[in-house]
This record gives structure tokens, C-alpha cells and sequence, in this order.
């Protein structure tokens, strides 16, 4: 796991803290909150492209907004990293749809894409 923290907020309870690390051995960003696993955002890179095929929050932590926050995480870390956005998981699309920020980073699914994530998915 990567030393730099992302992001980090306090998610409205008082006293508990979320972080999110890109986890880049294992193609991922990873959510905690006051240091126990809570979700994270699947990737695989394709040349300049940073492709997102799945986001998940556990059930135990649903409800606070904290996908938003991963999935905006990562956006935004994959575009200071000069690299592209494919958004194949559906919540990654729907955010992308409703945020504009990043229109200029976003690029399509294509079959080569699709065939990569079948591959990482395994």
C-alpha cells in the first residue's frame, strides 16, 4: 500500500475519520474509516488509460456518501497523473454523468477496454 493518504474526511460522525490510498499493486483505491476496510475502487490501466470497472462500500458503512468520495478520489488522482478515464463500472459512469469536471479526461468503452477488465475480472 502507497504512504499518501488521497483524501480524508470526517464522514458526520463525530470523532470517525475516512481515508482513501491508491493501492497500486493491486489496481485499486481503498476506502477505510477509522482504519477498518470499507470499500474500494477496482482498476486496470491500459496505456494512458485509467479504466474503473467496480465500486463497492461495505454494507456497514452505506448510507454517508463515502462512494462519492472514493470514486472522486480516484478521478481526481487519475488526472494528476496525466492519464484518461474509462468509466465501466456503472456507478463510475453515473458519477461522470452528473460531474462535468472531468469531461476532458473522459474517454469511451471500447472492445479493447472491455476485453481488459474481462481479463483483470478473471
Amino acid at each position: 500500500m502507497t504512504d499518501t493518504v488521497i483524501r480524508w474526511h470526517s464522514t458526520g460522525i463525530v470523532g470517525t475519520m475516512a481515508e482513501i490510498r491508491d493501492v497500486p499493486d493491486a489496481h485499486h483505491y481503498e476506502l477505510t474509516v477509522d482504519g477498518e476496510h470499507a470499500g474500494k475502487l477496482l482498476y486496470v490501466d491500459i496505456g494512458d488509460q485509467r479504466v474503473f470497472h467496480h465500486t463497492e462500500v461495505d454494507d456497514k458503512f452505506s448510507g454517508r456518501g463515502l462512494a462519492g468520495e472514493l470514486v472522486s478520489a480516484g478521478l481526481g488522482d487519475t488526472r494528476a497523473a496525466g492519464k484518461r478515464i474509462v468509466a465501466v463500472c456503472p456507478y463510475v459512469a453515473k458519477y461522470v454523468s452528473r460531474h462535468h469536471d472531468f469531461d476532458d479526461v473522459l474517454d469511451p468503452v471500447t472492445p479493447e477496454v472491455t476485453s481488459a477488465v474481462e481479463h483483470a475480472e478473471g
